[in-house]
């Protein structure tokens, strides 16, 4: 079997039950527990259950605050976690403005110091390397609608990192088949130098 690192299943914006039912039957029967190491949320995931599900799934679950988070939820607004050689940031992604704006992003990269940010917010995933690191969102993992866009593709994300190589795939649920695409990146390859 091979060694993919350390993997990292990275979702939100769930909104279940207030905008969505569930999370899609394709994508739940690829989330298997112990089979990553961590769970990255960036929160609106609509109830309790929702989290409990999520801490079934592997023993790190690291989830940040929402703008649309359930009743008593208690998550810090951002959250930094090491993983092989990256330091990752969590936020939503409402508290970036305009949403979703690369450089906007990359002030709140900065202030929080890390290589990699992942946000949310937008429900639309992307993968993008933006002055030498890289921005990540996994979209929404039901296909939930959002304020700006009723059409969303439902998606998610599962890093594979070894030490300083990061290898990205983004699923996503196109006309009930699974699409996955694949990046890769490395601390090496003179990304990720400069802050």
């Amino acid at each position: 079997m091979a060694n993919f690192g350390e993997l990292v299943l990275v979702l939100g914006d769930l909104h279940i039950p207030h905008r969505a039912d569930m999370i899609p039957e394709k994508f739940k029967r690829m989330l298997v527990p112990n089979k990553m190491q961590h769970v990255i949320c960036t929160g609106n995931m609509g109830s309790k259950e929702q989290y409990e599900e999520l801490r079934n799934l592997s023993p790190n679950v690291h989830v940040v605050d929402g703008d649309f988070e359930y009743p008593g939820a208690m998550f810090p607004d951002t959250k930094v976690v090491q993983v092989g050689d990256f330091k990752i940031g969590i936020i939503h992604g409402h508290q970036v403005v305009p949403w979703g704006d690369q450089m906007a992003l990359s002030m709140m990269r900065r202030k929080l110091d890390v290589d990699i940010l992942i946000s949310g917010h937008t429900h639309k995933n992307g993968v993008v390397e933006h002055e030498g690191h890289y921005h990540i969102n996994p979209g929404s993992i039901t296909g939930a609608y959002s304020a700006i866009n009723d059409k969303v593709t439902a998606s998610f994300v599962l890093l594979a990192v070894q030490g300083s190589n990061v290898v990205c795939y983004v699923y996503e649920l196109i006309d009930d088949n699974v699409d996955v695409s694949k990046t890769e990146f490395s601390k090496n390859d003179n990304l990720l130098g400069f802050r």
